[in-house]
């Protein structure tokens, strides 16, 4: 969520992700930030409503780079993840549910989990023992889990009747939870939230999170999806939630690691991976709340 700043410790930010520009209490370059998201939300609004089965091989090519900058990074503080099968094994996570269901992504998952197993086993060769191979293979398993396996509940969510304005709302619940706890955050930002994890989320820009996304709730689920209101409050709280919760374990992950962005690809914002880390575990709540309610 914008209201925060993931500066491991206070540490300098490193030169790839210094901002450039005007920036934001939060850190960022506004005016890019602004121009990018409102581009990608507008783009994916129309092809949600117009061409939505293009919307898995966007979200699908997503996947495959926030994958990769997550790797990258794994690598460079030597983490050595066995980044073939967890890309190739990643896309056939996410892309599994189109023909097969929730029982195809779960298959898919297994069958990459255990690739990844042997092939980080054997990366050195046959009469090499790896090194640090629980650790690697666990962290493997952590990325397989925390990208392919949460966005591959996008898909499914798309493939349910209204599917794609299902995809819409829990994306405009996530905008609207962003745009308020940043404001909140900002204007009346007080009390630390997680100060050891991200010093800049607040209290304060939690409830604005709520108010925005109770809010946004309530009108896309009873306007877009046409159903119980109450729905929309549910849907709302729990995507503050679990988008607050996605938000500080990428924060902490960039704490451990000591940087500040997964990657640089979008100005204003990082990386894609820096995008998705609050849509990630929303895609799965979205999911289950639509699919035991609707």
């Amino acid at each position: 969520m914008p209201d925060t700043v993931d500066v491991p410790g206070g540490a300098a930010t490193p030169p790839e992700s210094q901002p450039q520009g005007p920036t934001s209490r939060a850190g960022r370059n506004l005016p890019a930030a602004l121009a990018v998201g409102l581009g990608l939300g507008l783009s994916l609004i129309a092809i949600l409503l117009f061409v939505p089965k293009v919307f898995i091989a966007i979200a699908g090519v997503g996947v495959a780079v926030a994958t990769w900058e997550v790797t990258k990074r794994l690598r460079e503080a030597d983490v050595l993840v066995p980044r073939i099968p967890l890309l190739v094994g990643g896309q056939a996570v996410f892309w599994a549910g189109w023909p097969w269901g929730a029982g195809g992504v779960l298959g898919a998952f297994a069958a990459t989990a255990l690739a990844c197993m042997v092939w980080r086993l054997f990366d050195h060769g046959l009469n090499t023992a790896p090194r640090n191979f629980l650790r690697d293979t666990s962290i493997t398993l952590f990325t397989l889990s925390w990208i392919p396996l949460l966005a591959a509940f996008s898909t499914l969510l798309l493939l349910e009747p209204d599917g794609n304005l299902r995809v819409l709302t829990f994306m405009i619940l996530v905008v609207c939870s962003d745009v308020g706890g940043y404001v909140a955050g900002v204007l009346f930002g007080r009390h630390p939230m997680v100060p050891a994890i991200s010093p800049k989320k607040s209290w304060e820009g939690f409830c604005g999170s709520l108010v925005f996304s109770v809010i946004g709730g309530l009108l896309t689920v009873t306007l877009l999806l046409e159903a119980n209101s109450m729905i929309g409050v549910v849907l709302g709280v729990g995507l503050v939630v679990v988008a607050t919760v996605g938000d500080l374990i990428e924060s902490q992950i960039k704490r451990e690691l000591g940087i500040k962005d997964m990657g640089t690809l979008l100005p204003g914002h990082g990386g894609i991976m820096d995008r998705l880390d609050s849509m990630l575990p929303s895609a799965f709540v979205s999911w289950l709340v639509l699919s035991a309610l609707l």
